[in-house]
């Protein structure tokens, strides 16, 4: 197997854990761990106690995997598949679904591993570009022409990484439709779904839709519980979760048995931990709204609709990069430069989910009010 490196994950190899503001995390702020074993029933605190550190279940804590399956209308247990973080189950479907002979349509910008993984294995990829002067929205006539006999997948993610958009129901509803009439899976990453900014836009999750749909899912993001790495897959498709659960075999084999239960602690809490993330978005977005508003001569952004990040522009004659090089070194404020998706153009990813936020973005102010821009030009 032969995989280019991960540039987003070189970049914050470089910076996340040295940098003092991390303005571009794409997660919510991590729970405590005291705060998260509060919100244990009785039941669920004993057994934390008296948890054995042993092997656990290939598929996964089945009591995790029910509540997992209580997202997702229509699902059972059965139809949920729990790995070692969002990557693990993605790398997992794309070896058993495609491979040489075989074509995915991906959108883009995205997460380097919705398409790297599908290189890797042999599939050819249509890369499906988002476009900001569209709003980011998908093109589903471009979608359908990049169609071909040999397509074995769709690739989305929405709520989006890094743009924040999201489709609407009905452009969803055809999208669903659409593979299912071309046989084709449609793979669906909703590691963002719930952070819905208004809760009328929540999309149903696509293995909610039809047999072919998958979702991907995770602790990480909505939860705000990235140090469990617990992701899963589900999917009312049985043989295709049935070859991933073998696979697993030869990666993790099973998950970490505190991770498992602290994740079913959460989900049984699910809607305060919920609230918890969706109160430190709407504060963060209200003075991102400010900031921008302040700043629309050396900015723009097309303001998200979901989820934890967004894609702003730099207005200026500067190479993004230098502007996100010289912030860190003068500032201590991490930013993401669009060059890592290989995106063109001046973007930069801003995650909105750290509590750190109002202090970031003083730094970040100050350096565009004191000039700092007018040094790189």
């Amino acid at each position: 197997m032969r995989i280019p490196d991960f540039e987003l994950e070189r970049y914050f190899a470089r910076w996340e854990f040295a940098a003092p503001y991390l303005l571009c995390s794409s997660d919510i702020q991590g729970w405590r761990m005291a705060d998260l074993l509060a919100l244990a029933s009785p039941e669920d605190r004993e057994r934390w106690d008296g948890l054995s550190l042993g092997y656990t279940e290939t598929p996964g804590l089945p009591a995790l995997r029910e509540a997992i399956a209580g997202m997702y209308p229509g699902l059972i247990s059965e139809d949920v598949l729990t790995f070692a973080g969002a990557q693990e189950a993605l790398f997992v479907a794309m070896n058993v679904q495609l491979g040489p002979g075989t074509h995915a349509v991906v959108t883009w910008p995205g997460y380097q591993s919705l398409y790297e993984v599908a290189r890797s294995v042999g599939a050819e990829v249509t890369l499906l570009p988002l476009r900001e002067e569209d709003g980011w929205a998908l093109d589903l006539d471009a979608l359908t022409a990049a169609l071909r006999p040999d397509t074995r997948m769709v690739v989305v993610n929405f709520p989006h990484n890094p743009t924040g958009s999201l489709l609407d129901r009905a452009t969803f509803q055809k999208l669903c439709a659409l593979c299912e009439s071309r046989g084709i899976h449609l793979f669906s990453d909703e590691v963002y779904r719930l952070l819905e900014y208004d809760a009328n836009d929540t999309l149903p999750p696509a293995a909610s839709c039809f047999t072919k749909g998958v979702s991907l899912g995770v602790m990480s993001k909505a939860f705000g519980l990235a140090g469990l790495r617990v992701g899963w897959l589900a999917t009312r498709d049985a043989e295709l979760l049935a070859r991933c659960r073998a696979f697993k075999d030869y990666t993790s084999l099973c998950n970490s048995a505190p991770s498992e239960l602290l994740s079913l602690i959460a989900l049984r809490a699910r809607e305060r931990v919920l609230e918890r993330s969706r109160g430190l978005l709407a504060a963060n977005l209200a003075r991102l709204d400010d900031f921008f508003a302040r700043h629309a001569d050396t900015f723009h952004w097309v303001r998200p609709r979901a989820g934890s990040v967004a894609f702003p522009r730099l207005l200026r004659n500067i190479p993004v990069a230098r502007f996100t090089e010289s912030l860190i070194t003068r500032e201590g404020v991490l930013l993401l430069p669009g060059n890592v998706y290989g995106f063109p153009g001046n973007h930069f990813r801003l995650g909105l989910g750290r509590a750190n936020l109002p202090e970031a973005l003083e730094r970040l102010e100050r350096f565009v009010r004191d000039g700092g821009l007018d040094t790189l030009e």
